[in-house]
């Protein structure tokens, strides 16, 4: 089996002519055959018993094009990557010079596809080329939030003897009429509330003060202003039935909780940054400072890296593609896609194809590679994230989120996340090496709103 590559003048594409020969594919459509004769069932025969030339006669054309795909396949994808051809997409029928094929008549075949090239980039930066990198600074009070949710979430909760604002009222509420139960009026046994949620003073202050046996006689309706939400979850009924309750109850108080936020000691140092990290409160302090900040670095490296696209896509010079490949391919290797989808998505699709291939140029020119120590790193980065997110800690200490990395780095995508992270890090190390780099110091708010300000342009 012959095959050969012809380039286009602009060298943005070419055609493959694969040449297949009777010898090529002969003995193993034979063989193909024999085997489906041992295994069809066709009336009058018996099983294992068919003549061969009715197994031809009937199957033989589906034999043939079956093995000669086959081939094709394998060669052509072979070829690739004997030669290390950098194409994009994958090969695909040629339109015009493809000539018609016959497997009745044929013993001889000609195949020819169109492959799109990826276009040779080549990018070198220096001093005079500039760049600014936002550097976001984590705030005093960004900090205090963060330690005042550790004094929360690590806080104790007592029983004290009068309600304040903030504390959890737990007893009996009794629907009020007349100054005396409500004949079948609603009673709720260990009903809950905290003043704090009460949005008229007025109702508020009934409890605030109040002691265990105390009965205090409030309206909920005024309490939550209307809100039939909280008034059905206070007293346990549906939402429509909220609505139409506008009278007293009676609240028999028969136990108050308060929450004790915690001072901060050796076991909560330990606990939130590992055994022995840090020993006083200013140095835990400022380590949680740095480990907020360091929450914001993919941030700053994803806005250094849109900001150096146009200085690269300058640095590279004009990329020219093989559109026309490239649109067929689009079209013939998704079922939605229609010619007029891709041509309306190409200009997208082709800028963030760009974007793409000048961080894998740089990568690839540069041997920017990716260790071990590198995974374990940003393994435990993505780590953070999902404690960040989904269970409301920034900041957990690292033997916790190497645990935890490595069960999420056991997934495949997950793996190749971590991977492309660590990747984009090293590139912007790169490029910060290469530039005249100003580093600008940012608040989160102001990082966040250079981007609206792109938006907006």
């Amino acid at each position: 089996m012959n095959i050969s590559l012809v380039k286009n003048d602009a060298a943005t594409g070419g055609i493959l002519t694969l040449e297949v020969v009777k010898d090529d594919y002969a003995e193993q459509v034979e063989k193909n055959l024999r085997n489906l004769r041992m295994k069809a069932n066709i009336p009058g025969f018996r099983k294992g018993h068919i003549p061969i030339g009715i197994i031809k006669k009937m199957y033989g054309k589906q034999a043939l094009a079956e093995e000669i795909n086959k081939k094709v396949s394998e060669k052509l994808y072979a070829y690739i990557r004997e030669n290390t051809l950098d194409i994009l997409g994958d090969p695909i029928p040629n339109e015009s010079e493809q000539k018609e094929i016959d497997f009745d008549t044929q013993e001889d075949f000609e195949f020819k596809f169109d492959v799109a090239f990826s276009p040779e980039i080549r990018i070198e930066l220096n001093k005079r080329d500039k760049l600014t990198y936002y550097q976001i600074m984590v705030d005093e009070k960004t900090v205090d939030e963060q330690l005042n949710a550790y004094r929360s979430n690590y806080g104790s909760y007592e029983h004290v003897e009068n309600v304040e604002e903030k504390d959890l009222v737990k007893g009996t509420v009794t629907e009020w009429e007349n100054d005396a139960p409500k004949e079948e009026g609603i009673v709720v046994q260990d009903a809950v509330l905290m003043p704090m949620y009460i949005k008229n003073e007025e109702e508020k202050n009934k409890f605030i003060g109040a002691g265990i046996g105390s009965v205090v006689v409030f309206n909920p309706h005024k309490a939550y202003e209307g809100s039939e939400a909280e008034i059905a979850a206070f007293l346990h009924v549906e939402k429509t039935v909220a609505g139409g309750i506008t009278g007293d109850f009676k609240f028999e108080i028969e136990e108050i909780t308060r929450h004790k936020e915690a001072e901060f000691n050796q076991e909560i140092f330990d606990k939130v940054l590992g055994e022995g990290v840090v020993d006083n409160e200013d140095a835990f302090r400022e380590k949680i400072k740095e480990k907020l900040s360091e929450q914001f670095i993919p941030q700053s490296s994803s806005k250094f890296l849109m900001d150096a696209h146009p200085l690269l896509l300058k640095k590279a010079g004009n990329i020219v593609f093989a559109d026309d490949i490239l649109k067929r391919w689009l079209i013939l290797s998704d079922e939605k896609n229609t010619k007029e989808k891709v041509d309306e998505e190409y200009p997208k699709i082709i800028d963030d194809l760009t974007r793409q291939l000048l961080k894998e140029r740089i990568v690839k020119a540069n041997d920017i590679k990716v260790e071990e120590n590198d995974i374990k790193l940003f393994g435990r980065h993505a780590a953070r994230i999902q404690f960040a997110r989904y269970y409301g800690m920034p900041v957990a200490p690292d033997y916790l989120l190497d645990s935890f990395a490595q069960e999420m780095l056991k997934d495949r995508q997950t793996l190749q996340g971590v991977i492309d992270m660590a990747v984009e890090y090293k590139l912007v190390a790169w490029l910060k090496e290469k530039v005249k780099l100003e580093v600008k110091e940012v608040s989160p708010e102001e990082f966040n709103d250079l981007f609206k300000d792109e938006q907006a342009q």
